[in-house]
């Protein structure tokens, strides 16, 4: 991003990318994901620590996964979340040398 201009399609992209985790609570969301000893967090198990509601929690989650930065995965009534570490990894790329 730093070397060249970027193309409308590219610098759209991006900017999704990073309006997702322009919010705290998506941030704390993906921390609690990096830190994740499994890879994966229950959806279930974010409304505690983030004083959240279920349906809240999901909704920032969307956001995320929209942004292709989280992917989830349907377990009986529950989603397990993980993050797209190839993706932040293209977004660390793009904005560092």
């Amino acid at each position: 991003m730093l070397s060249a201009p970027l193309g409308a399609d590219d610098a759209a992209e991006l900017a999704r990318a990073f309006s997702a985790l322009a919010d705290p609570v998506r941030l704390r969301l993906i921390s609690m994901l990096a830190a994740a000893p499994s890879g994966e967090v229950c959806v279930c198990n974010f409304v505690g620590p983030l004083s959240r509601s279920q349906g809240t929690v999901s909704h920032h989650l969307k956001i995320l996964g929209e942004a292709g930065l989280v992917r989830g995965e349907r377990r009986g009534k529950w989603v397990w979340y993980s993050l797209d570490r190839d993706r932040f990894a293209a977004l660390r790329t793009a904005i560092g040398p």
